[in-house]
C-alpha cells in the first residue's frame, strides 16, 4: 500500500501542554471550543466507533479580559484572592509559547506517521503551506513546519531549513475564510444571534438561581455567563480550575458546555445548511488535489514534480463546515439529511449523550486530515480515502469500510455537495425597487 497524497486542514486557535491527576469529572474537557488539543486528544463519545487504522494558540482578547477582571471585582469573597493573569495585557489573539511547542511537536508526529510523503527534498510547489492572513494562523503554520521540516536543513543545531507559507487577502479567501465573502452567512449571524441568546437564557438563569442560592450573593445572569468565560480561559490556557471553574458543579459545567455546543451547532454546523454549503469551495480543492495525485502516480509522474501534501491552517469557521460537508459528528441517521443539504435537530441536552460536542468537534488546534492511499493490488479499487480527525482515524458516513473507496467518496461525500454554488448561495437577493415612470416616458405613452 503506498500513499500518494495527504491532505490536511488545520485549526489552531490555543493550546497548552498540560498534567493534571486522575479524577471522575475533569472540567478541561468541557470547554466546548476553547478546550486545549491535549486535553481531548483520542477522547470521543462512546457513540462514535473509530476506525480500527489510524485560529494557533493564542491568549485571550484584552477586550474580554478587562470585562473579566470588573465582573470578579464585584464579588467580595473573590477580589482579594483572586488576580488577573491578563492585568496590564494590551494585546491579545496572538499565538503563544505553549502553543508553539505543541504545533512543533504536532508537525514532527505527522512527518514521523507518513514517512513515504516527506521523504523529498523540500518545494513548495511539493509541500504547499497556506494559512489564513490572521497572525496567528500564519505563526501556526510556522511552528508546524518547523517540526515537519525539522533536520532536513542546515540552519541551527536542529538543522531547520526556510519554507514558504502563503496565503490570498481576507476579502478574497474563498478557500479558507469562505465565510468572509458570504454575504448570506453574514445576514444570517447577524439575525440568529439574538436568538441563540435567547435559548442560553434558561440555562443560565437555572445556573445563577444556584449560584445566588449556594453563595448568598447577588449574581446576576451576565455574572454567570462572565464566570462560564474565565472558567474557560483559566482552565485552558492557565490549567488552573480551582478559582472560578469551582463555583460551578459538574453538572451546572456539563450545562454550560452544552449551550457553547448548541451555539457553535446553530451558527457555524448542522443548525443551518447554509454554514456548511459555503465551504463547498474547499472540498472542490481537496478533490482536486486527490485527482491530480492520482493522475500523477497513473502517469508516473518524476518524484519532485508534483503535488505531494497540502496543508491548510485556517481557524474554526473553516474546520466546523468542512467537518460537516464530511459529514462527521452528526446524530443518527443525519447523513441523509445532510446531502439533501437539510438542517439537523439540535444537539441532545445533557444528561442525554450526543456526538457534537465543541471540545472534540473543533478544539483549540483541532485538525482534519484527509489522506489518499494507493492500493494497486486491489481489484476493487486502486485509491481509497481515509478520514483522520485530530489525528485519530474516524469513520466517514456514506461509505463501506474504514477506507472509502476514491470512487464512493466522490459519489456519497462531495458530488451531492457539488449542485450548490458559492455565489449563488451567499449572494444577497436584494429587491429591486420599483421604478416610477419618468416624464419623457409618460409623454411618450400620450403620443402613442
Amino acid at each position: 500500500m503506498k500513499r500518494a497524497i495527504h491532505f490536511v486542514l488545520l485549526l489552531f486557535l490555543s493550546l497548552l501542554l498540560y498534567s493534571y491527576a486522575e479524577e471522575a469529572f475533569d472540567v478541561r474537557q468541557h470547554l466546548s471550543t476553547v478546550t486545549r488539543y491535549g486535553a481531548v486528544k483520542g477522547i470521543a463519545d462512546n457513540s462514535i466507533i473509530a476506525s480500527n487504522i489510524p485560529d494557533g494558540s493564542f491568549g485571550s482578547t484584552s477586550k474580554r479580559c478587562r470585562r473579566t477582571e470588573i465582573v470578579f471585582t464585584k464579588s467580595s469573597f473573590l477580589d482579594t484572592r483572586w488576580k488577573s493573569p491578563w492585568k496590564g495585557k494590551l494585546k491579545g489573539g496572538e499565538l503563544i509559547s505553549k502553543g508553539e511547542e505543541e504545533l512543533y511537536a504536532l508537525g514532527i508526529r505527522i512527518r514521523e506517521k507518513f514517512p513515504d510523503l516527506f521523504n523529498e527534498e523540500y518545494h513548495p510547489d511539493v509541500y504547499t503551506i497556506r494559512a489564513t492572513q490572521v497572525p496567528r494562523a500564519s505563526a501556526s503554520a510556522v511552528a508546524f513546519g518547523m517540526g515537519l521540516f525539522i533536520g532536513t536543513g542546515s540552519l541551527g543545531p536542529g538543522r531547520h531549513r526556510a519554507f514558504a507559507v502563503t496565503g490570498e487577502s481576507r476579502a478574497s479567501d474563498l478557500l479558507l475564510r469562505f465565510y468572509e465573502s458570504c454575504e448570506n452567512y453574514k445576514d444570517f449571524r447577524k439575525k440568529q444571534e439574538p436568538a441563540v441568546g435567547k435559548d442560553k437564557e434558561p440555562i443560565l438563569d437555572k445556573i445563577t438561581s444556584s449560584l445566588v442560592s449556594r453563595y448568598m450573593l447577588n449574581f446576576t445572569r451576565q455574572d454567570t455567563s462572565s464566570l462560564w468565560f474565565l472558567c474557560k480561559q483559566e482552565a485552558s490556557l492557565l490549567d488552573i480550575t480551582d478559582q472560578a471553574c469551582s463555583l460551578f458543579t459538574p453538572s451546572e459545567i456539563s450545562l454550560l458546555e452544552w449551550t457553547d455546543d448548541l451555539e457553535l451547532f446553530i451558527l457555524k454546523g448542522y443548525g443551518n445548511s447554509l454554514n456548511y454549503k459555503m465551504g463547498v469551495p474547499l472540498l472542490q480543492d481537496v478533490l482536486q488535489a486527490m485527482e491530480q495525485a492520482i493522475k500523477a502516480q497513473e502517469e508516473k509522474h518524476a518524484p519532485g514534480s508534483y503535488e505531494k501534501a497540502r496543508l491548510r491552517f485556517a481557524h474554526a469557521e473553516t474546520v466546523v463546515p468542512f467537518s460537516c460537508l464530511l459529514g462527521l459528528f452528526q446524530e443518527g441517521s443525519g447523513f441523509q439529511q445532510i446531502q439533501e443539504e437539510k438542517s439537523l435537530e439540535r444537539p441532545p441536552k445533557p444528561p442525554q449523550q450526543r456526538n457534537w460536542r465543541g471540545s472534540v468537534v473543533a478544539p483549540f488546534a483541532g485538525n482534519n486530515m484527509l489522506v489518499l492511499y494507493s492500493c494497486q493490488a486491489n481489484s476493487s479499487s486502486k485509491y481509497f480515502v481515509q478520514v483522520l480527525h485530530n489525528e485519530d482515524p474516524i469513520p466517514l458516513p456514506g461509505c463501506d469500510s474504514d477506507f472509502c473507496p476514491f470512487e464512493l467518496f466522490k459519489e456519497n461525500i462531495v458530488y451531492p455537495h457539488l449542485k450548490s454554488n458559492y455565489n449563488q448561495v451567499c449572494m444577497v437577493k436584494r429587491e429591486t425597487p420599483e421604478q416610477k415612470p419618468s416624464m419623457a416616458s409618460k409623454l411618450s405613452q400620450l403620443f402613442q
